[in-house]
């Protein structure tokens, strides 16, 4: 019986009973050791009839076995996969060590088993317990969120419960939490009632001082008293935190049994599978029987479930562990891998050797390595990383020291563990001198500081690799210094670019071209060292012709870097046929690590193209996604910077400003050099037009400039608002050059706009020809509107306004059609200035997807195009039940009543 959690079993229930009804919940309980949150889930078990029930746990020592913990969770359904779409049941196959082959990629194991649950739900709700999350493997707590994140509509509810101090974080953002808080003094006397009664009321009394309100702490100070354990010493325990006093109680108790039973406890804390039979083989090596089991389990310490040994709560199991000394511990660990079987368990087997080796041994080494490498084809990196660390401290030989460590550097970096990678690249140096292997541990440490934000630092450390290992290996040398001028890019350092170029060609490099054409794209497109935007957009296009972005590990990442190109270019059409070609591959493979910055990148190309709804929901999708699988500026970046200047459109200022304040506190080094691009757009809407000027002219001051052609066409809008001539140095020029260059009608239309603004003598000529270069394709229809609304605007200032209404009335529906509230308002003040009462609404059936959410507008979309439930969530990584509960919301909103109408919605205007 649960004493004191009438609120926590209120919530809890209501989550369980929800799911009744198909609806979908995650939440995490937080707590100290010992204060009821696996209780907790105790009771949500016992209440749920009718569900399919999933539970697991994670220990202390068995986290490095990638996905152990989703074996154990899903150990009983396994047989279901086969039911899902067969890239996610290749991928779930191979993540639980059911098949050789598949994508092992986290981010599609956690599609399919979102689908699985999703799955199991049709048959009845599920309830997925974990206890202990923290302890878990990486790569199965980083499944778990991502699962907990997109439920929805299922029918599943996830509780997981998390230590909040004393273990290793778990991060949980987007998640709902609750804070399990200790009993007050009436529910901690109800519990001492419960299972102390037989203790003389003093000593009750002490115990309930002493637990701080902690169930365990109340139950287990009581066992201990009984069983001499405890004794006078209660002021000493109570200078320990709870699990502390918890845990030496424990150790106390474990320390009286007998030798043998001591050594099962200890064979079953060492041992991650749990299994009874595994676990008596090899304590029966040490000694221990089956009394000894009867003893453990009499006292409470140890109890069977199915083939299963399981500790009572994880404090025993750290207790009896961490209690023994450390040739005892060792003695265990090679008790367990003698009864192994070597083909089966080969990776546990080696691990055991591995932890009872003290000192150096190349054999255990050697054997730790090659298991390590048959278990870098189930994914797992952290796992992996693990294992070639350990592998290292063994070897003997710094060469084999130093390789191995690099190997776990390298995939540290690629976990995302970042301060790892680095630690693991300091240790591989310290014991490699060959130059070329030194500059692999290079490029694990520049994109390790990269990554976090610091692409200077990533710039020294490549550059200065590359000098050192040209002699001995040109391709490496290359790809260095490729990287290096780009980094240099990134942040603006043009002159670092160039240099890294003149070192190319010094060095006589066979790809020196290449790194000179990145240093020179740089170097043109901003107008310095010399080079002209055209010098940059020649260079630009070499580069397109020689990037290859078929297949190969880097192949989806190169498409990002392609896209990006050909939008530099001025060339969104082609930009959008690559962008959506690129999504459709990382959504076809599950290609989460690329899927954010693509889908930004899509975004950006809808958004010029002036498919404003489509770019909202894939921006939408990208930083939700980047947020799923933790954030990075590469990752967020891009997709954040498109809503932002959605935001700037609509002149929604506080979501402007904040999405600007988080690309900012994401950018690291990059912060300098990125421009407020959105931020001065939602100051020209909103007629702010010096407060726009000043932001435009600072970024384009700045000594590290980066890309200033996007802000140009504003700067002289804003600059041309204010008194005295407008203060635009080179830009202008600079601007036009670069239009002229890439050949785009549109932008030409842009850059007479400008000459237009800057040319009051020859104003209309300007305009004119702007609008009639505008209707050429390829166009950029939000720009098209600004020129128009300009137009209108001159015109209506020389008080010509029935030739000014025209341009003002089609301006404001454009707008209007763009949900560009402040620019339609903008036009509409015009309107009513040249007397016109007839005014644009905001966007109604022309746009009917206007009153969508983005992800309602996606699925509707996809809808519409004859795609299933489950096609749809397979691509926007959604269950089909949730597919289902979008469409149900958006038909009313829509006006259809069937599936059927949805292909007779228009597709066009702002959406």
């Amino acid at each position: 019986m649960l004493f004191g959690r009438p609120s926590e079993i209120a919530r809890l229930d209501r989550l369980v009973d929800a799911a009744r009804d198909g609806h979908s919940a995650a939440l995490v309980l937080r707590g100290e050791a010992g204060i009821g949150k696996s209780a907790l889930l105790d009771h949500c078990a016992a209440h749920a009839d009718g569900f399919t029930l999933l539970r697991s746990s994670g220990a202390e020592f068995e986290s490095e076995l990638p996905y152990a913990g989703l074996h154990l969770l899903l150990r009983e359904h396994v047989g279901r996969i086969g039911s899902l779409p067969e890239p996610q049941a290749a991928a779930l196959r191979a993540a639980l060590g059911l098949a050789a082959d598949g994508d092992r990629e986290w981010f599609l194991v956690g599609l399919a088993v979102l689908s699985l649950l999703t799955e199991l739900a049709e048959d009845a709700p599920v309830l997925c317990l974990v206890d202990d999350v923290h302890w878990l493997d990486h790569e199965t707590t980083a499944v778990l969120r991502f699962v907990a994140r997109r439920l929805q509509a299922e029918g599943v509810v996830m509780i997981l419960t998390a230590r909040d101090s004393h273990a290793p974080a778990f991060a949980a953002d987007g998640i709902d939490e609750l804070t399990v808080s200790p009993l007050d003094d009436d529910a901690s006397g109800e519990v001492l009632a419960a299972h102390a009664a037989d203790l003389p009321g003093y000593v009750r009394d002490l115990i309930r001082a002493e637990s701080s309100g902690n169930p365990l702490a109340l139950r287990e100070l009581a066992a201990a008293q009984r069983e001499g354990h405890l004794g006078a010493e209660t002021a000493g325990i109570a200078r320990l935190p709870t699990h502390g006093r918890i845990q030496r109680s424990f150790g106390d108790r474990i320390a009286a049994l007998p030798q043998g039973a001591r050594n099962l406890l200890l064979i079953a804390a060492a041992d991650d599978t749990r299994s009874t039979t595994t676990v008596l083989a090899a304590a029966e090596r040490l000694g221990a029987t089956l009394d000894d089991l009867d003893l453990v389990e009499s006292r409470d310490l140890l109890r069977p479930a199915g083939e299963q040994l399981l500790f009572r709560h994880p404090l025993i199991r750290a207790a009896a562990y961490q209690g023994a000394a450390t040739r005892e511990r060792a003695a265990a660990h090679e008790a367990l891998a003698t009864v192994l079987d070597a083909q089966v368990d080969g990776y546990r087997r080696a691990w055991h050797l591995a932890a009872a080796t003290t000192g150096t041994d190349e054999t255990v080494a050697a054997l730790l390595e090659a298991e390590t490498d048959a278990l870098l084809t189930r994914g797992g990196y952290a796992a992996v990383t693990s294992g070639y660390a350990r592998a290292a401290a063994l070897s003997p030989l710094p060469a084999e020291r130093g390789r191995r460590f690099l190997a776990a550097a390298r995939t540290a970096l690629d976990a995302g563990q970042l301060d790892r990678a680095d630690a693991l690249a300091d240790q591989a140096a310290r014991n490699l001198a060959d130059e070329i292997a030194l500059a692999h541990v290079a490029r694990v440490r520049g994109s390790a500081a990269n990554w976090r934000g610091s692409p200077a630092a990533a710039h020294r450390i490549w550059s200065d690799a590359a000098l050192r290992v040209a002699p001995h290996s040109q391709d490496n040398a290359s790809y260095l210094l490729f990287n290096a001028a780009e980094l240099a890019w990134l942040t603006g350092d043009f002159p670092a670019a160039a240099e890294d170029a003149e070192r190319a060609a010094a060095l006589g490099l066979r790809n020196a071209d290449r790194v000179a054409a990145i240093a020179t794209t740089a170097a043109g497109i901003n107008g310095r060292a010399g080079k002209t935007p055209a010098d940059g957009l020649d260079a630009l296009r070499r580069m397109l012709g020689v990037v290859h972005t078929g297949k190969g590990p880097t192949a989806l990442a190169d498409g990002t870097t392609v896209v990006v190109w050909h939008l530099m270019l001025g060339d969104h059409v082609t930009g959008l046929e690559r962008a959506e070609d690129l999504v459709a591959r990382c959504r076809a493979r599950g290609a989460l690590g690329v899927l954010p910055r693509a889908l930004g990148l899509l975004a950006r190309a809808r958004l010029y193209s002036g498919a404003h709804g489509q770019a909202l929901d894939a921006a939408t999708e990208g930083v939700g996604l980047a947020k799923d699988i933790g954030s990075s500026a590469l990752l967020f970046g891009v997709p954040a910077s498109v809503l932002a200047y959605l935001a700037a459109i609509e002149g929604d200022e506080e979501r402007c400003t904040r999405l600007m304040a988080e690309i900012l506190a994401m950018s690291g080094d990059r912060a300098g050099s990125i421009g407020e691009g959105p931020l001065a757009l939602l100051d020209l809407g909103l007629g702010r037009f010096e407060a726009a000027h000043e932001r435009l002219s600072t970024t384009l001051a700045r000594p590290h400039r980066l890309d200033l052609i996007p802000y140009v066409p504003d700067l002289v809008e804003s600059a041309t608002r204010l008194n005295g001539p407008p203060q635009l140095g080179d830009a202008f020029e600079l601007f036009e050059s670069w239009a002229t260059a890439t050949g785009m009608p549109w932008a030409r239309a842009v850059v007479t706009r400008c000459r237009a603004l800057l040319d009051d003598a020859n104003a209309e000529e300007h305009f004119t020809e702007a609008l009639a270069t505008h209707a050429l394709p390829g166009d950029r229809p939000f720009e098209a509107a600004r020129t128009t609304l300009l137009y209108g605007e001159w015109l209506r200032r020389r008080r010509r306004v029935n030739d000014a209404k025209p341009h003002l009335r089609q301006a404001a529906e454009a707008f209007a059609r763009f949900r560009a509230t402040v620019w339609a308002d903008r036009a509409r003040l015009e309107l009513r200035a040249a007397g016109d009462s007839v005014t644009a609404q905001a966007p109604g059936p022309d746009d009917p997807f206007a009153g969508l959410t983005p992800q309602e507008s996606q699925v509707v979309r996809l809808a519409a195009d004859g795609l299933t439930n489950r096609e749809i969530g397979a691509q926007l990584f959604l269950s089909p039940r949730t597919v289902g509960y979008h469409l149900y919301k958006a038909y009313p909103k829509l006006g259809v009543a069937s599936r059927a109408e949805l292909g007779r919605l228009p597709r066009s205007g702002g959406g």
